[in-house]
């Protein structure tokens, strides 16, 4: 398909204050485009605006919070006159064993990474539909493949893939295109905090090749990009991913099987596992509940 040029298109990215969003928002400002960055650490939001080429503004706002995401769908527009794009981007991660896992922090992940990203596309499909404009909505490897120890992971991008397949048959033939981005593990704030639990580290360790190695973030940022540009149906940050869609229907079947013999193995180094959100960006959004609560 043919790409479109960015120059002057506005692009929305949530959880851009690092990582994935971070990055992503410098290579798209790079090639001309105007950038909203949404997210949840103001003083980190400012910094990368900052760094930005052209145009851009930042926003504070909790995706779960329809309110609020209304209102910076508003502001967005108001300031820009048009919204082209957006990428639902913002996303937090829990490790750990389904039995012994914090209840708030599994609720989180859904809340953030599903229910999130159905609040974003609810405040900027008005704006997207104005522009014939192109949602992305990153998913991961997680949403083709089960995994243990990261069943609300899992569980919330499975939903959004779902979610954003059935949105772009109900707004294709109103000229707004959706697709679904896919990243394996890439080398983030929110994989590295997973990796300092030693027994996650060894699990992922313990996978077959490719899906063992964590990628550099440049290039699987540089195929969004490339994604966003030709309004892809499917972005995927490794090349190998695509492969994944043929034998996905037999994954489950598989990771059952294999899942069970290396639970039993680590099973006495499982006890007593964190199961709260890990990285930069789950601390970001525990002390912003904090703050939100007091």
């Amino acid at each position: 398909m043919s790409r479109v040029g960015l120059e002057g298109q506005v692009v929305v990215v949530t959880g851009a204050a690092r990582g994935v969003g971070e990055l992503l928002a410098r290579k798209l400002s790079a090639r001309g485009a105007t950038l909203a960055l949404v997210g949840l650490e103001p003083d980190a939001l400012k910094q990368v605006s900052e760094r930005l080429r052209g145009d851009s503004g930042h926003w504070y706002a909790d995706v779960t919070d329809h309110e609020a995401m209304t209102r910076v769908a508003a502001e967005v527009k108001e300031r820009f006159g048009r919204v082209d794009v957006v990428v639902a981007n913002a996303g937090v991660a829990s490790g750990g064993p389904f039995v012994d896992s914090d209840p708030e922090s599994w609720r989180r992940v859904i809340e953030v990474n599903l229910i999130g990203s159905a609040v974003t596309a609810r405040a900027f499909l008005p704006a997207l539909l104005e522009s014939r404009g192109y949602l992305l909505q990153i998913a991961s490897l997680a949403a083709i493949t089960p995994a243990p120890m990261m069943t609300a992971y899992c569980a919330s991008k499975s939903g959004v893939e779902a979610y954003a397949h059935s949105l772009r048959a109900e707004v294709g033939h109103r000229g707004v295109r959706v697709g679904v981005g896919y990243l394996s593990w890439t080398d983030t704030d929110m994989v590295r905090g997973a990796d300092q639990e030693e027994v996650m580290r060894e699990l992922r360790q313990r996978l077959p090749w490719p899906s063992n190695k964590t990628y550099p973030l440049g290039p699987a940022v540089d195929r969004i990009v490339a994604g966003v540009e030709r309004r892809s149906s499917h972005v995927y940050g490794q090349w190998w991913l695509r492969g994944m869609q043929g034998v996905r229907g037999y994954l489950p079947g598989i990771i059952g099987t294999v899942g069970q013999r290396e639970m039993k193995r680590f099973a006495p180094r499982v006890r007593g596992m964190r199961t709260g959100l890990v990285g930069a960006g789950g601390e970001a959004d525990e002390a912003a509940r904090a703050t939100h609560r007091s």
